[in-house]
C-alpha cells in the first residue's frame, strides 16, 4: 500500500471501528498525535493509548455523530495531507457544528509516525457552550 492508500484507510472503512482498527495496524508505537491549540483536546500524545483516552475516547462520549468527512487528499514523499469537514453534536448543549480542518499526517515506511491537526476550533468550541 502507497502511504495515502494507508492515510485513506484510516476514514473511509465502512465503518468507524474499520478506520480504528486500520489505525492502530498502521501507527508507530510512538506516534506523535498533535491536536491544535485551541481546540477543546489540545495538545501532543505519544503511542496510540495516549491518543485513544486523551482525543477518541472524548470525542466518542462527549459528542453524537462525531466525524471528519474528507474532501480530498494530497501526497509528496512522506506525508499525506487529508482536508475536509468535521460535523458532530455536543451532547450537552444538544447544538451542532461544521468546522474546516486539515489532517497532516508523516510516515516512515508504511508506518505512521506523526498527525497534526489544524482546524477552524471555534465552531467547536460555541457548539459546547
Amino acid at each position: 500500500m502507497t502511504d495515502l492508500d494507508i492515510v485513506k484507510s484510516t476514514y473511509e472503512g465502512k465503518t468507524s471501528e474499520e478506520n480504528g482498527k486500520n489505525l492502530a495496524k498502521y501507527v508507530a508505537d510512538d506516534i506523535s498525535w498533535t491536536e491544535a491549540k485551541g481546540f477543546p483536546y489540545a495538545g501532543t500524545y505519544i503511542g496510540l493509548e495516549n491518543v485513544t483516552k486523551n482525543v477518541f475516547s472524548r470525542l466518542g462520549s462527549e459528542w453524537i455523530e462525531y466525524k471528519f468527512t474528507p474532501e480530498d487528499y494530497v501526497a509528496s514523499d512522506d506525508k499525506v495531507v487529508a482536508y475536509g469537514t468535521y460535523t458532530g453534536i455536543y451532547k450537552i448543549s444538544g447544538k451542532s457544528f461544521t468546522a474546516r480542518v486539515a489532517h497532516v499526517w508523516k510516515l516512515k515506511e508504511s508506518k505512521i509516525i506523526s498527525f497534526e491537526q489544524f482546524v477552524d476550533s471555534q465552531p467547536i468550541i460555541d457548539a459546547m457552550k
